[in-house]
């Protein structure tokens, strides 16, 4: 598993029809216990096909994780060659990064589950 701030162990983006399979899959390979979920458009009925894998289901706010995830993006694949030179905010990733907003929900839930330290 991936601890909070590294980069991810496996990342990807997966078509809705393919989210049930992918998800037993998933629940083979990893001890999960919690599915986080983002808040976007089309939550209510992702949440409800996840609801059948037996496995709470937390809706998670995904205020701005399209920014955060282009910016954590660039962390993983610095830009090379002139585009070193462009401002950060102004590049756009080669590909979706659906995958890394998903991913900083994770860690947005994961980070409010957590108990402060006394």
């Amino acid at each position: 598993m991936t601890k909070l701030g590294e980069p991810p162990a496996k990342i990807g983006i997966v078509e809705t029809g393919l989210l049930a399979g992918t998800v037993d899959g998933l629940l083979l390979e990893y001890p999960i216990s919690v599915i986080a979920l983002g808040s976007g458009t089309h939550a209510p009925p992702v949440a409800a096909q996840l609801a059948r894998h037996g496995l709470p289901v937390h809706v998670v706010d995904e205020y701005e994780t399209t920014l955060r995830a282009r910016a954590r993006y660039f962390m993983d694949h610095p830009p090379r060659g002139w585009k070193r030179w462009v401002p950060r905010g102004m590049l756009l990733p080669p590909v979706p990064i659906d995958d890394y907003a998903a991913l900083l929900i994770a860690e947005r839930f994961a980070a409010a589950a957590t108990p402060a330290p006394p």
